[in-house]
């Protein structure tokens, strides 16, 4: 599943959100945790031109296709999560990485 923690196998994940002006915007990353999915799809959508401003406060909808799960995580939890103690020289690249899509 796309969790936090230790690696597991990468899972496809919908990453979706509702801007101010209500609409939802959705795309299909890989990644391993719920944070890397939804660092990724945040990242792709504002790169991509269909979301300009994404609030630290914007709840995010990331459903695993297999097994069939969903979570919700705002914006700023996966800063923190970002910014938290890391176990390994590899995590700290990785929330490192996922903190400069964010910025």
């Amino acid at each position: 599943m796309c969790y936090a923690g230790a690696a597991v196998a990468l899972r496809t994940c919908t990453v979706s959100f509702r801007d101010c002006s209500g609409i939802r915007h959705s795309l299909t990353v890989v990644a391993e945790s719920v944070y890397e999915a939804a660092a990724l799809g945040v990242a792709a959508l504002k790169s991509g031109g269909w979301a300009d401003v994404v609030a630290l406060g914007t709840e995010l909808e990331i459903q695993v296709t297999q097994p069939a799960t969903s979570h919700w995580i705002t914006v700023q939890q996966v800063h923190r999560w970002c910014d938290g103690v890391t176990v390994s020289p590899e995590e700290t690249l990785k929330k490192r990485r996922l903190k400069q899509l964010l910025a």
